[in-house]
């Protein structure tokens, strides 16, 4: 039961974290949005409420100053004369309960309503002041203008006259509620309808990749081909190619590793029959020498496909090699050394044929970018060959040089050579050269040696010795970064 929990608890864990591309969109976006909208919202209202005050504000404003405008001090008192007209006029204008107030600073001489609030602040002569405030218990909104009484009153000089005029905000507010109201609504449809464009615009911006997951999906497993990337979007396009790539890089992998079956199937059916007809041969034998000629023959025939079986294996790691992302780590390897190793290596083949072998290196060391394992095998088969090819009391020669900015690893024999056809077509899997018709081998060395020439950036150069009998083999590379070399061809001269 606790393991089952745990398993449970894992699944839903994984589900929540796992969370689709649509959802994560939708859930930052949407939330966004509306967060956006309300502070634009709010904004609006409070600018619109600003708009409506200073909009009402221009009516007070002009009853202000008209009140100001029939204040006389001349008379030696504080006297306002205003026709019954323009009062009529300022009635009609004005919103709500309309109150006034004329008086002197000191407040001695005072017309209107009586105790109306100043301001918080002092009022600065002619600039008219408006705010909020209570009067008499109900809310009104005032406009308080001070300027300085001309004449003055009682010979004081420095006196001002403070004109008010104050309106109950019901009228204002009403209006102001409405408009808000009509505003609130404007916005919340255009919310609604942004939400809507987003939740939509996501659905259909992201129906390709629910395209490239059914096409995906719906393939039979050996299909291998690049996805479509068309009529997805820029971002997923780099996706596409990786996955493209990455189907590319395992359909080569198919490909060397069912040509490996293939060869495999091709290569050892034939020795295994052969060993099966030659173990009953020698089971039926009574006769000691037959047997043991018997055995020898199954000898030979298990050291041709032990041969087989391990160039096949070779060949298909270097492919595997060169298709494996990095393929390898370059390294410094001393050609020199490593022909030492092959040499000594092969040495006992080379004595049991009688064979002259050497090596020349009139540089120590001579170092190229590569790995050392691939370089160990291309230059074991081009020395094997050449011990194989070279008759009796030959010659076999492995000299490593530098010319001009390439590093050499030469392999000489003195045996038959190669035609021409033969050296064109030398790398073709399982084909041999009329030299090697009747010879033992697979026809895999070259192939071997080429397909490694190629993964290491180096060139595999074939040609006949002249006049003297006998093949040159080279593995050219370039004294450079191995990012900088450039693959070449195998073809050329030494």
């Amino acid at each position: 039961m606790t393991t089952r929990s745990a398993e449970k608890k894992g699944f839903f864990a994984a589900k929540k974290r796992n969370r689709t591309l649509k959802s994560q969109l939708l859930w930052w976006l949407i939330p966004t949005l509306v967060f956006v909208m309300m502070g634009a919202l709010w904004l609006s209202n409070h600018q619109l409420r600003n708009q409506v005050d200073i909009a009402y504000d221009r009516s007070l404003s002009g009853a202000l100053r008209a009140i100001d405008h029939n204040i006389s001090t001349a008379s030696g008192g504080l006297a306002m004369e205003q026709p019954y007209l323009m009062l009529e006029f300022f009635e009609l204008t004005a919103n709500g309960s309309v109150f006034y107030r004329v008086a002197t600073e000191d407040g001695l001489a005072e017309i209107g309503s009586p105790g109306l609030p100043m301001p918080a602040e002092p009022l600065v002569s002619g600039e008219p002041r408006f705010f909020y405030a209570d009067y008499q218990g109900t809310p009104v909104r005032v406009a308080a203008l001070a300027r300085p009484m001309d004449p003055p009153l009682y010979a004081n000089k420095g006196g001002r006259v403070i004109v008010q005029v104050a309106e109950g905000l019901d009228t204002r507010q009403a209006f102001l509620h409405q408009v808000l109201v009509r505003s609130v609504e404007r916005d919340l449809a255009v919310i609604l309808i942004s939400v809507l464009v987003i939740v939509l615009g996501v659905f259909m911006a992201l129906r390709p990749l629910a395209r490239l997951r059914q096409e995906v999906e719906g393939r039979s497993a050996d299909d291998l081909s690049p996805v479509s990337a068309s009529d997805m979007p820029g971002e997923v396009l780099p996706l596409v190619a990786a996955v493209n790539l990455h189907m590319a890089r395992f359909a080569a992998q198919a490909r060397v590793q069912s040509q490996f079956l293939d060869d495999a199937s091709h290569q050892l059916r034939t020795p295994l029959s052969v060993l099966r007809t030659q173990t009953a041969y020698a089971l039926r034998e009574t006769d000691p020498q037959e047997v043991r000629t018997a055995l020898l023959a199954m000898q030979e025939g298990l050291d041709r496909a032990v041969r087989t079986t391990n160039q096949m294996l070779a060949l298909a790691r270097a492919k595997d090699a060169s298709l494996a992302e990095g393929g390898f780590s370059p390294e410094p390897v001393d050609l020199v050394e490593l022909a030492d190793g092959v040499i000594r290596s092969l040495l006992p083949t080379a004595r049991a044929r009688q064979l002259d072998i050497g090596l020349e290196a009139e540089i120590r060391p001579v170092v190229v970018q590569g790995a050392d394992w691939l370089l160990r095998e291309a230059v074991s088969n081009l020395v094997d060959n050449a011990i194989r090819y070279t008759s009796s009391a030959g010659e076999v020669t492995v000299r490593v040089q530098i010319d001009t900015g390439h590093a050499k690893l030469v392999v000489e024999d003195s045996g038959p050579g190669m035609s021409a056809e033969d050296i064109a077509r030398a790398c073709i899997r399982f084909r041999r050269g009329a030299a090697g018709k009747n010879k033992p081998g697979a026809g895999l060395g070259l192939a071997i040696v080429g397909t490694i020439a190629e993964i290491l950036g180096a060139r595999l150069v074939l040609e006949n010795r002249v006049p003297l009998p006998g093949l040159r083999a080279a593995l050219v590379f370039t004294l450079e970064r191995p990012e900088d070399a450039a693959p070449h061809q195998k073809n050329g001269g030494i």
